[in-house]
């Protein structure tokens, strides 16, 4: 690939697993700024990043296996071990604490994040088979996104410049 391919793609495809707030947020800006940019964007919601098309979200952060987790709290930046996750409430506190910080520092929410996708024209495909196996129907999800398969994400893919997996 020489350097003018890779400074003017054009088409962008992600494949999309993780249904937490704090995963919700790198598909969902990555998508938005690409189609600012002019790129054409594809995002495959699967497994649990499938529940971030449901029309009413409730996200949480879990702290356990994330040992880089930090949060600015007392004028440092404070670690979540991951023993401190094995007690009860503490995923609730660290929600409550992440989603404040968004709203403090303006951060836009995933749903708003989601609306600026859908209205950018993002192409959302929510995966046929993980709809089947957690028993979604699409009266569950959010208006814009499209049903398809593995099949109709590598088409995709295979035609994208880009291909991320977050």
């Amino acid at each position: 690939m020489n350097a003018e391919t890779r400074t003017n793609a054009k088409t962008m495809s992600m494949i999309v697993t993780k249904g937490s707030l704090d995963w919700a947020y790198p598909p969902f800006i990555l998508a938005t700024t690409a189609a600012a940019m002019g790129v054409e964007v594809t995002m495959f919601f699967t497994f649990y990043g499938l529940s971030l098309l449901k029309k009413k979200l409730n996200l949480q952060v879990t702290t356990l296996g994330n040992a880089a987790m930090e949060m600015p709290m007392m004028g440092m930046h404070m670690t979540m071990p991951n023993i401190v996750s094995a007690i009860p409430g503490v995923d609730a506190a660290a929600t409550s604490m992440m989603k404040n910080l968004i709203k403090r520092k303006g951060v836009a929410s995933i749903e708003e994040l989601r609306e600026m996708a859908v209205e950018a024209d993002v192409k959302m495909i929510a995966c046929q088979m993980t709809m089947d196996l957690f028993e979604y129907k699409m009266e569950d999800m959010i208006e814009g996104p499209v049903l398809g398969g593995a099949a109709t994400y590598i088409e995709e893919a295979t035609k994208s410049e880009i291909n991320l997996f977050i």
